[in-house]
């Protein structure tokens, strides 16, 4: 990498839900000729790529290019026309959302959605929804069980509160933070969901420079500290550049390179990608 990116420390663990701690249990996701279409617009073309795991995996392209759609599949927002998205064991293809989330996949969208006049701790404490084994009776009559767990999920969202760097914002309304805490918030609650992949769509979009190289250090401290698998949409190609193992660029709902940041941004295809000429037009100096 062309930039090093200072790492934050480890998050404790927490044995009750498996902790954020580096684990050999992260698979790989494998995306095989995945094909969307839109009543007869092609949005992505038999796109093929695999996200090795405790690896950031940047996907890029022109606008239009078919990086939301995919994302979309992924997250199951859309089903895919044909194709297949597996991860490890698991065919993603064609579940819904919240089947997808259970399996460990977590995604963060560009637009913020966190409550504003809930406080930064509340809003964490959501992410350990789907984590939480209580009843509705026995948390509202506050038994024993439940009230252990509550603190439980509590002490984990004070510890990733601390890895982002927000411990000291946690009674704060989430609303009144600056933008850039409160992307870091929205990666916050994501992470108090224990997952095994993230999906960052855009996480440095709107920032300031300082908030860009602040969220870069978390995002790699993610996979560096925690080895969790990151698939990453940025136009902001010097984060990208920083942060990515390996980046995937589409075009015109095509793959048209992969490889190591360096060799994609050399890419003659890429190149005449982002300077506007389509994938397939001539070259004009062979």
């Amino acid at each position: 990498m062309s930039a090093a990116v200072e790492r934050p420390e480890a998050v404790p663990t927490v044995p009750e839900t498996g902790g954020l701690g580096e684990s050999p249990a992260v698979p790989p996701l494998s995306v095989r000729e995945l094909t969307v279409r839109f009543a007869g617009l092609t949005a992505l073309d038999a796109v093929s790529l695999t996200v090795r795991p405790g690896t950031v995996h940047a996907l890029i392209g022109p606008n239009g290019a078919g990086k939301s759609t995919c994302f979309n599949v992924l997250s199951g927002v859309y089903r895919p026309s044909s194709g297949s998205v597996r991860f490890g064991g698991h065919e993603l293809t064609g579940l819904p959302p919240h089947r997808i989330a259970a399996l460990g996949v977590a995604r963060i969208f560009q637009n913020l959605a966190l409550p504003p006049h809930v406080t930064v701790e509340d809003s964490l404490l959501l992410g350990r929804h789907r984590l939480t084994r209580a009843g509705f009776l026995a948390a509202g009559l506050r038994l024993p069980s439940a009230v252990r767990e509550e603190r439980r999920h509590r002490e984990r969202v004070r510890e990733i509160a601390a890895f982002v760097g927000l411990e000291r914002q946690l009674s704060r309304p989430a609303g009144s933070l600056p933008y850039g805490q409160q992307k870091l918030a929205e990666l916050a609650r994501a992470l108090c969901m224990e997952p095994r992949l993230l999906l960052l769509d855009e996480p440095v979009a709107g920032m300031t420079a300082d908030e860009r190289r602040r969220t870069a250090e978390v995002v790699a401290g993610v996979r560096d500290s925690l080895g969790i698998s990151i698939v990453l949409v940025e136009h902001d190609m010097g984060v990208v550049m920083r942060l990515a193992d390996t980046v995937t660029v589409l075009d015109f709902g095509r793959r048209i390179a992969e490889g190591a940041p360096a060799d994609v941004q050399n890419d003659p295809a890429v190149v005449r990608a982002y300077l506007g000429e389509r994938p397939d037009a001539e070259e004009t100096d062979r």
